[in-house]
């Protein structure tokens, strides 16, 4: 859903999306949101091209198929773009308080997690019908910091960051803990730097892009759990870009997009390479609580994003 230090000479285009490297193209992207006052499309021109007509998203996807999966507090819903129509549906459970995450699977069924009473973890098929079902650990009783976004791994597994136990579990279909992935590091501040894990995206080899929401910073962790990187606005001292970091991709070129969710502006999303250059921002007005970059210089994403 970042890298090592290096001089880098650009400039911020701050009316646009867009910010370039000296003699290069500006690199421009079309992106999907899911945040608090908008849930939609954003074009490469900074347009809004398509609207959900609900706002205050947690997560979502643009599928292959092209239609929107969006979860809200309170369901997850599948639209067609043009029409809008409503081809897939699932309401959380009465007894719990909000829903935190949904990835459409490669089978079809759709991974939900719900947070309150009774966390939980779920696959549901397109019918509505519940085929998996586990309770979460999250370690707290904050129905709203209990987790975020979990992702299913190619093992079977799931990805689960849950943000008051500084952890990122990694649990089996039966509910079981293989491992835990820990962000409370002295390494990384201690405790006291609250690096809640919010976004936990696999990456080749094992390792784990964790974006650190209060701690703002994003960090690559190994099979193990060691910090095999790291960024911050310690390596931005001008443009100060992180603030809240909620979502994030990591896309094909090796480069990571990530969502600064607490923002007051300018800057509401951007794109760092490796070797932490700022080479894309988001300057318009919508905060993004999760993203998915769809188009880059006209050209589609190729692959399933790993957000």
């Amino acid at each position: 859903m970042l890298a090592r230090c290096g001089h880098w000479f650009s400039i911020v285009i701050l009316l646009g999306v867009a910010l370039q490297a000296s003699g290069d193209e500006p690199i421009k992207h079309s992106f999907f949101i899911a945040g608090p006052t908008f849930t939609g499309i954003i074009g490469e021109d900074d347009s809004e091209v398509w609207n959900a007509g609900r706002a205050a998203a947690r997560d979502g996807y643009v599928l292959e198929n092209g239609n929107v999966l969006v979860a809200w507090a309170d369901e997850v819903v599948e639209f067609t773009r043009e029409k809008k129509e409503v081809v897939f549906r699932y309401k959380r459970a009465a007894e719990n308080k909000e829903i935190g995450t949904a990835e459409r699977l490669s089978d079809g069924k759709t991974l939900i997690t719900e947070l309150g009473p009774k966390p939980r973890l779920l696959e549901v098929d397109r019918e509505g019908k519940i085929t998996l079902e586990f309770p979460l650990q999250p370690e707290t009783d904050n129905a709203h910091m209990q987790t975020r976004m979990a992702r299913k791994l190619p093992s079977g597994n799931y990805l689960v960051p849950h943000l008051l136990a500084f952890k990122v579990k990694e649990y089996t279909p039966e509910g079981k803990i293989v491992r835990e992935l820990k962000t409370d590091l002295e390494s990384l501040g201690g405790r006291a730097a609250r690096n809640w894990p919010f976004t936990a995206i696999q990456l080749d080899g094992g390792k784990l892009l964790v974006n650190l929401t209060n701690g703002n910073k994003t960090v690559e962790l190994d099979a193990e759990g060691n910090v095999v990187w790291q960024i911050s606005n310690v390596d931005f001292p001008k443009e100060q870009p992180f603030a809240d970091p909620c979502g994030g991709q990591r896309l094909p070129n090796g480069n990571t997009v990530i969502a600064s969710y607490g923002s007051k502006g300018p800057i509401r999303a951007f794109e760092v390479t490796a070797d932490k250059k700022l080479v894309w921002t988001y300057t318009g007005k919508h905060r993004i609580h999760e993203l998915q970059i769809l188009t880059t210089n006209g050209k589609p994403l190729e692959g399933k994003p790993l957000k």
